[in-house]
């Protein structure tokens, strides 16, 4: 596994991330760290490699944008000097611009959405190890809903930016969209957005896959 004793992983992101972890960082005992996928990472670390001391730190922040997580992200994530970190925003990008589409003001278009995540990969990846994209997601299986379309261009701009700095993708939309192939999308989540416990389960497995962690120890 690439993570090493005593690493820092930062998770920063919107409210999948966040998911009632402490604010603005959320890290250590009791519910710090929300009850989300970061929490279950977190969990699936331990158990399966106690002799590891990982610090898993929670800088998702509900309702961000990109535009948000770029503003605080010196604060929030590099001056936590971690060892690794994980990106995972746009979900707000992309909703705003069909659940307020007068508020134009609030909304990020794609170009402005690549450089605020390039910028954030520019500003860590010379510090750290290495650094993680986790992209965002619609749990809505039907490519042509515009809200779904749109958010494949997100998707698209997450893989893109992961080729040309050399950071590992996780790819949560391709992997929601095999889930709902089969289950639908109610049985994860509400509003097709944010994920319950089976939910968060299955983005930290898809996370834990991209690290080289051992699922058979």
């Amino acid at each position: 596994m690439i993570f090493e004793n005593y690493d820092r992983i930062v998770f920063a992101g919107d409210s999948v991330t966040d998911m009632g972890s402490l604010q603005p960082v959320g890290e250590g005992l009791a519910d710090n760290l929300g009850f989300g996928y970061v929490r279950v990472i977190e969990n699936l670390l331990t158990v399966y490699y106690p002799e590891l001391y990982i610090r898993v730190t929670n800088s998702g922040i509900s309702g961000n944008t990109s535009r948000d997580l770029l503003g605080r992200f010196e604060r929030d994530v590099v001056s936590l000097k971690p060892d690794w970190v994980s990106i995972c925003i746009g979900i707000n990008d992309v909703w705003r611009q069909f659940d307020t589409p007068a508020m134009t003001d609030c909304q990020v278009m794609p170009e402005e959405y690549e450089s605020n995540v390039e910028k954030m990969i520019l500003s860590v990846k010379d510090k750290t190890k290495g650094v993680f994209i986790l992209s965002p997601y619609y749990m809505e299986p039907n490519r042509e809903d515009k809200m779904r379309a749109r958010m494949d261009e997100y998707v698209d701009i997450c893989r893109k930016l992961a080729e040309k700095y050399n950071c590992i993708f996780v790819d949560f939309q391709k992997m929601y969209e095999e889930f709902c192939s089969i289950r639908h999308s109610t049985s994860i989540a509400w509003d097709r957005v944010h994920p319950n416990q089976m939910g968060a389960t299955l983005m930290a497995r898809e996370f834990l896959k991209k690290t080289g962690f051992d699922f058979t120890r």
